[in-house]
């Protein structure tokens, strides 16, 4: 009976520490009283009991340290409240077969209670992306085992081809709508005036991330500058290989910061910087030639201009080809005009005669002088 009690007592105790399941039939009196309940002198749900005397068992032979912690806990109930003393009363009452329902059911109640927490624990289909999902139909049955695939459904490349599909549709959609709008914001071209020597240049990929987004670059032509001629061959020097003599114009670029206005601000101070040391007069570089060896210059052919259509050569192209027209009609009434199509059908024909003669020279067996019996060897 005292074992009866305990396993009772314990599931009572386990109920009202945990959060209310729908599992749990409990009358709140008895989730009451559990509560009120005194700890127990042994750990709840420990296997290992306390240390105590090894003749401490009563003359029923059960342990007397459990059957006192019980009734003292039993009186301890009956004394805090009337509801826990009239179940303490019922549960004494009770026989053999009543007692081995009310183990039955303490292990039912623990066996549901560790039910529904591994059924908590179990995590949602891809729990990553749909953290908060609340749809029943991403958990996993009772059985434990995974839904079954949906073979109606189109593959992962299939989901991918459609999703390229609705990007493109997304695009057009904006050319059709949006684009017409920028045409408000449009201004005529205006050249750039002699305080705007500096061309800068920019890389975009469309709203993508690329490491040579923050790429800028510089292109100025050092006869814009405000700089005599002397400063303006010491400056061609100082640029070096960023100078091409061909089109007179140097090129900068700069990516070695995060973003595309620091490299700008970077290759406007170069600029600055250049200039100041073109007009400084301490070292003009007159003893230093001008270094072009890195630009190749590649030939360009023209077009020459003998070759040119003029009106007085379109005239003789057209007198030429008529008298050529004349001439043939003439050969074509002499009979001495040369038909193309005539000569080469008959050096078709010329062909299939020296073939057909080339078959019919098979070899003859002849007797070699000296015979004896050898083997004749064939002439031809």
């Amino acid at each position: 009976m005292a074992s009866c009690s305990r396993s009772l007592w314990l599931g009572l105790r386990v109920c009202a520490r945990s959060a209310p399941s729908p599992q749990r039939t409990f009358s709140p009196a008895c989730r009451a009283a559990a509560r009120r309940a005194a700890p127990s002198t042994r750990r709840t749900l420990s296997t290992t009991p306390c240390r105590r005397d090894d003749n401490s068992k009563n003359a029923d032979g059960k342990d007397a340290a459990d059957s006192q912690s019980i009734e003292g806990e039993e009186a301890r109930s009956s004394r805090d409240d009337p509801e826990s003393a009239a179940i303490a009363a019922k549960l004494a009452t009770l026989g053999p077969q009543q007692e081995q329902q009310l183990e039955q059911l303490g292990l039912d109640l623990a066996r549901a209670r560790s039910e529904a927490n591994r059924n908590a624990a179990i995590k949602k289909k891809n729990d990553f992306w749909f953290a908060d999902e609340t749809d029943s139909e991403l958990f996993i049955d009772e059985s434990h085992e995974p839904e079954e695939p949906d073979h109606e459904d189109i593959s992962t490349p299939g989901h991918a081809k459609f999703e390229q599909y609705r990007e493109y549709r997304e695009y057009a959609r904006l050319a059709a709508w949006q684009l017409p709008l920028l045409s408000k914001l449009a201004t005529p071209f205006r050249p750039p005036t002699a305080e705007e020597p500096l061309r800068f240049r920019y890389t975009t990929y469309m709203g993508e991330t690329h490491p040579a987004e923050n790429k800028v670059v510089v292109e100025f032509s050092p006869r814009d500058l405000p700089l005599t001629e002397p400063q303006q061959l010491k400056l061609k020097k100082l640029l070096g290989v960023r100078y091409n003599p061909e089109t007179e114009i140097a090129k900068i670029s700069c990516e070695q910061f995060e973003h595309q206005a620091q490299n700008k601000r970077y290759l406007g101070d170069l600029v600055d910087k250049l200039i100041v040391q073109a007009k400084d007069t301490t070292d003009t570089f007159d003893d230093v030639p001008l270094d072009t060896r890195h630009h190749k210059a590649k030939p360009k052919i023209k077009f020459p201009v003998e070759w040119r259509m003029t009106a007085e050569r379109r005239k003789f192209i057209d007198e030429t080809r008529v008298q050529a027209q004349l001439t043939d009609e003439t050969r074509a009434a002499d009979g001495t005009l040369v038909d193309g199509k005539q000569r080469i059908a008959e050096s078709f024909v010329l062909r299939e005669q020296q073939l057909a003669k080339e078959k019919q020279r098979i070899p003859m067996p002849a007797y070699a002088r000296g015979g004896g019996g050898k083997r004749p060897a064939p002439r031809i």
